[in-house]
């Protein structure tokens, strides 16, 4: 465990595609989606914290849900929770924390990693981790952790490697958006693309060098706030200027310009958790294939479905198929699972009409 490891946890999303459970007043990493005993931002804080140094975490998220990280990671002290006044996307608040990483430490690499994976096998993880900060302390890269996919999956990104690079850290030669059906199944077929994690490492030099070449805008307004980072001057500067760093994605803003990007071919299991689908997937299913969060449930003539529901509560269903089922507090929802991606805009829908 190295002084110069640091992680920056980012837990500032919404996650509406996990409503009702998730919302803006409190988005789906402080929830126990698994029904673990954990929230998913607990989960990824102790495995981080399994390779880097508990102090040297940084939790990015919106300064709404400052009380929820203090209470669900006690261990964070308050300068180590990074609060974003307003949501720009990806890119300005990596580098608003690598800023803050490096005046701490120059010689520092760092990992950026989303708060709400699910990522069973942790010594694989760590292995794959140790594996990319070596890379990175020796040489001046960027670099992301890629899974290799199992099927055609047109939620995620996807990573192309050259398919003649038969090394296990493979130079990358171009991101692409989420596909089609089709796209994604060529994908596949081809043999040379992996699905974006999202996951990300390098050195503070090499990622600071690249938003400098190619977000000098950013790069410029971030740098007159430098001298106040780590200070009580700080928060005067960020509640001032943050809001106008452009909202764009550390994918379009660097990783898609940068001609030094390698990937690493994860070896451990990896699901985003961004739909209930992708939940479906990961829990365990009675002889009917239906998976079941905290409820207790009668079934008649129902298989594939997924149930959630406040503990204890039963829930009777009969004669539905692939379906999701949430009730919680004041809302209950009934929805075909091939129709999850539709959730996000009836969420929204819901909320315009509230105000």
């Amino acid at each position: 465990m190295s002084s110069n490891y640091y992680a920056v946890i980012m837990a500032g999303g919404v996650g509406s595609r996990f409503w009702p459970v998730s919302t803006p007043e409190f988005p789906k990493q402080f929830h126990d989606m698994l029904g673990s005993g954990e929230t998913l931002i607990q989960k990824t804080f102790k495995r981080l914290s399994q390779l880097i140094p508990k102090e040297n975490i940084l939790i990015l998220t919106h300064e709404n849900y400052q009380k929820i990280v203090q209470e669900q990671l006690p261990v964070v002290e308050e300068e180590n929770i990074i609060l974003e006044p307003a949501m720009r996307n990806t890119a300005p608040c990596i580098l608003y924390a690598a800023m803050k990483i490096k005046k701490i430490n120059q010689n520092a690499v760092m990992i950026v990693a989303p708060s709400d994976h699910w990522i069973e096998d942790e010594l694989q993880f760590i292995s794959n981790l140790q594996r990319t900060f070596d890379v990175c302390e020796r040489d001046k890269v960027l670099m992301t952790l890629g899974i290799l996919p199992t099927f055609p999956n047109t939620g995620y990104g996807y990573i192309e490697f050259n398919k003649l690079d038969s090394r296990p850290i493979k130079k990358v030669v171009q991101f692409r958006e989420k596909p089609d059906f089709v796209t994604a199944r060529k994908f596949i077929q081809s043999r040379h693309f992996l699905w974006n994690s999202g996951i990300f490492v390098w050195s503070v030099g090499a990622i600071l060098d690249a938003f400098s070449e190619f977000q000098p805008e950013m790069t410029e307004l971030f740098d007159k706030g430098y001298e106040a980072f780590n200070t009580p001057q700080e928060r005067a500067f960020i509640e001032k200027n943050y809001c106008k760093a452009e909202n764009i994605s550390i994918d379009y803003a660097v990783m898609e310009k940068a001609s030094n990007v390698y990937v690493l071919s994860a070896t451990f299991d990896w699901n985003d958790l961004g739909t209930w689908g992708s939940l479906y997937e990961k829990l365990p299913k009675d002889q009917y294939d239906n998976a079941i969060v905290n409820a207790d449930t009668y079934f008649n003539n129902a298989t594939n479905n997924i149930v959630r529901s406040d503990k204890g509560k039963l829930v009777v269903i009969d004669g539905l198929n692939d379906y999701i089922i949430v009730d919680k507090e004041d809302v209950l929802l009934i929805y075909p699972k091939k129709k999850e991606q539709e959730i996000k805009t009836v969420s929204q829908h819901i909320a315009e009409q509230k105000k």
